[in-house]
């Protein structure tokens, strides 16, 4: 993949490594040197992410946000937003489907958008084949 494109700019591949190389480096007595570690403090490995999640949400204004509601929360926001669910699989890491389907809840709110888009697809059909929706009467 091309990191520059025709016109001599960074592609955005290019731009990601750019920015990924730049919080690498790091300073140290010798100079600038890059890290080997992608997460790190000062160019030394995070051992327990635990103190940074927290120090993260509490810059954040997100106080006591478990970190594995944001995998949650990226996997509900992927299905609603029309992403296969292979494909939120597979970002999310997720390898066995049963364990997808514990982070994807159903909410009220998802049956009854559910129910909702049956029932317009249900009176659109019907028109078009000219039968008549039951509705229900007042009382009954």
């Amino acid at each position: 993949m091309p990191l520059v494109d025709g016109n001599g700019k960074m592609t955005q591949v290019g731009q990601l490594i750019a920015r990924r190389c730049e919080v690498r480096t790091v300073k140290t007595t010798s100079g600038e040197q890059m890290t080997a570690y992608i997460f790190h403090h000062n160019g030394n490995p995070i051992v327990d992410l635990r103190k940074a999640w927290a120090t993260a949400c509490a810059s954040a204004g997100l106080i006591g946000k478990p970190f594995h509601d944001l995998r949650r929360t990226a996997v509900r926001n992927m299905v609603r937003a029309g992403v296969p669910e292979r494909v939120a699989m597979e970002i999310s890491g997720h390898k066995t489907r049963s364990i997808f389907d514990r982070y994807n809840i159903v909410s009220e709110r998802d049956k009854q958008d559910a129910l909702r888009c049956t029932h317009d697809y249900l009176v659109s059909s019907s028109r078009k084949r000219g039968v008549a929706v039951m509705r229900k009467v007042a009382g009954q």
